[in-house]
């Protein structure tokens, strides 16, 4: 596989293979994807350009010889599933798509939100109990979570945020009730998530990761006149850009590989002397040179656009440690031993 292909993010790869379809195969992939994913893949179809016959070549070329190198013996079903479409989507976007393949049953109802615009989901809960609206957020992806949370009233979000926290599991009968009644509003295909593993600290955190520095500060501090210890684990569980300066050498080298160079650009020129070192570190010579001359002959960048850029790369952090590929030193993760 040529140089410029490797670097290019899984999102990518997944929009080269799908142009290379054409439109009937293309569309039948789509079919089987979730809301987030059709639109972040439609989103990097569009922006594609420059791309060379032969990188076209080396896409079909690699996922051809995935699919053929997998065979049933001695390789679960599962395991095949997650490897051909790891290979072909990349791991960041292949995560939720296996999550509906390999588990759960129908919920069309909750699934129907993760295609709505985040202001529309938050006016549609508004007014319903907070206990409520904590499990559609917990059911939601973080991100698409705290989108909503910031159109919320403000009252309410701390409060929101604590049920989620404190939320240990949803009884299946309550889930299936709160399904069918949105169900009657929307409808559309996909898989329920089962129970294990619902809300709790963790899901609380996240949410608080991906909202804007300034809500996150807001929130936490009514948390903490309410509840101090939650508020101490919620704060031990969360994890910040400039936590990265913990990650090792080899994390942070694997992490490179995934960060699309812009978008790393736009987060470093928010980022103290350490940390931009800690990735020049781990760079070639050449390409660290390079990144310091793109940064130097960066205009103004609003600061709304550097979080955005930081909490993306902070996911893929996250989505990295939880897959054993790198350690988040400090507050939302830890160490290997």
């Amino acid at each position: 596989m040529n140089e410029d292909q490797s670097s290019r993010p899984g999102v990518d790869r997944a929009a080269i293979l799908l142009l290379a379809l054409g439109e009937q195969d293309a569309a039948q992939v789509l079919r089987h994807l979730g809301a987030k994913d059709v639109q972040r893949v439609g989103a990097a179809m569009a922006q594609l350009s420059g791309v060379s016959r032969e990188e076209v070549s080396d896409v079909l070329t690699n996922f051809s010889s995935t699919v053929e190198q997998q065979t049933s013996f001695g390789v679960g079903t599962d395991e095949y599933i997650r490897k051909v479409l790891v290979e072909a989507l990349g791991a960041d976007k292949a995560g939720s798509v296996i999550d509906r393949i390999l588990r759960g049953k129908s919920s069309r109802g909750l699934e129907a939100l993760k295609w709505m615009e985040a202001r529309a989901v938050a006016e549609m809960l508004r007014y319903e109990h907070p206990q409520i609206i904590s499990i559609v957020l917990s059911y939601l992806d973080s991100d698409q979570s705290a989108e909503v949370l910031t159109f919320l009233p403000e009252n309410m979000r701390a409060d929101i945020l604590m049920r989620v926290a404190t939320l240990d599991g949803v009884h299946p009968t309550a889930l299936n009730e709160l399904d069918e009644v949105l169900e009657k509003q929307f409808s559309g295909n996909g898989t329920s998530k089962t129970t294990a593993g619902f809300g709790g600290p963790k899901a609380a955190a996240e949410i608080l990761n991906l909202i804007g520095n300034a809500q996150e500060a807001l929130i936490m501090g009514q948390i903490a006149k309410v509840d101090e210890p939650l508020s101490q684990k919620l704060q031990d569980l969360m994890f910040v850009f400039d936590d990265l300066s913990d990650v090792d050498d080899r994390g942070m080298q694997e992490l490179l590989r995934e960060v699309p160079g812009d978008k790393l650009i736009i987060a470093l020129k928010g980022a103290d002397e350490k940390l931009r070192q800690k990735f020049f570190k781990n760079m070639s010579e050449r390409a660290a040179q390079m990144m310091k001359d793109d940064l130097e002959a960066k205009g103004p960048v609003r600061l709304s656009e550097v979080e955005a850029s930081q909490k993306e790369i902070i996911v893929t952090a996250r989505r990295m440690a939880e897959e054993g590929r790198l350690a988040l030193g400090g507050k939302g993760g830890e160490a290997y031993v």
